[in-house]
């Protein structure tokens, strides 16, 4: 990338530091790569060989050019947040769409210089939804990627101020929060490879990233090369997308893996067609919510375009709801 960070925070749309120091620890302070979850109680979880059904598909978000990434939905106040790059962004860029579950698209933010978007959490505060996602771009890596978690509300038609910067220093992190348990899961490169972390939601708006409550590698997926589209999770369970882009959908390549964070172990990997007729389909983002009957439900979404040569992007999601 060739933006400069201070350049980037000069911009109208850029994110914008509270207080006079940065919050959180840094990426310097080392987690156990031993260390297993010691307080994520066993549960049910997703059986991810039942079938997918459709949430919605085939839905314009804010900027029509570019593909949907990371999701979240507020419980409380029965929102969706997507994220997407902006139109005419070099990469990062990002935009925060509102949706109701049903697809209708009800707001978007603008977040400059925040990174891919691959996944996101959303923490509701009484009647407002605060956003959990990358920030900071490393202008050096592909594409731009996170170096920190950054904590705001969403403000229709606005961009972030207020800004709680945690974990600055990181190398590729993104989170993902459990609307239930309210936990923050993150993901970033540490020695030997992506990790993931497992925080309560409570103590990482205070900052408090010292006691992971899990600290895993992430598993080996597939053959160990698959394309890593997003993830999610709810109580002990870790749930990853993976796959590519194809016209034809007999090249579909799309699989929906379950990961028990008490281990770090792989315990359920499914290939998945949902959607199998969108054009150019391709896995993107992961969450869970909780309908209004109380039922929980696995979602992934698909970006898709209507031809081959055009540049408009449609966002589509699919759950699973079987618990074993």
């Amino acid at each position: 990338m060739s933006k400069s960070l201070s350049r980037s925070l000069s911009r109208r749309t850029a994110l914008k530091v509270a207080g006079t120091g940065l919050l959180g620890v840094g990426a310097g302070v080392a987690l156990s790569e031993s260390l297993a979850a010691a307080d994520v109680p066993a549960s049910q979880r997703f059986d991810l060989s039942q079938p997918s059904y459709e949430r919605f598909r085939g839905v314009s978000l804010h900027e029509t050019h570019h593909a949907m990434q990371g999701m979240a939905y507020d419980n409380v106040n029965r929102r969706l947040y997507i994220a997407q790059i902006q139109n005419g962004s070099d990469g990062d860029d990002l935009c925060v769409n509102q949706l109701s579950i049903s697809g209708g698209l009800t707001g978007h933010m603008h977040v400059s210089n925040a990174g891919h978007g691959v996944s996101i959490g959303v923490e509701p505060v009484g009647t407002a939804s605060y956003i959990w996602m990358e920030c900071d771009s490393d202008q050096h890596s592909d594409a731009g990627r996170g170096t920190a978690l950054a904590r705001f509300k969403f403000v229709n038609g606005g961009t972030p101020s207020s800004v709680k910067k945690f974990l600055t220093g990181s190398k590729t992190i993104s989170c993902a929060t459990d609307p239930v348990n309210k936990r923050l899961l993150v993901r970033r490169s540490e020695s030997g490879g992506m990790h993931y972390s497992l925080f309560s939601l409570a103590d990482a708006a205070a900052g408090q990233f010292s006691s992971p409550l899990a600290h895993f590698a992430q598993p080996t997926l597939g053959n160990g090369s698959v394309t890593f589209q997003g993830y999610t999770f709810l109580d002990n369970y870790l749930y990853t997308l993976d796959g590519t882009g194809h016209e034809d959908p007999a090249d579909i390549n799309s699989y929906v893996t379950a990961t028990d964070m008490n281990t770090g172990k792989v315990v359920q990997r499914s290939f998945t067609a949902a959607g199998k007729t969108l054009f150019y389909r391709e896995p993107e983002g992961m969450m869970v919510y909780r309908t209004v009957n109380d039922n929980p439900r696995l979602c992934f979404g698909f970006a898709s375009r209507p031809s081959m040569t055009s540049s408009t992007r449609y966002a589509s999601v699919y759950y699973k709801d079987v618990l074993i």
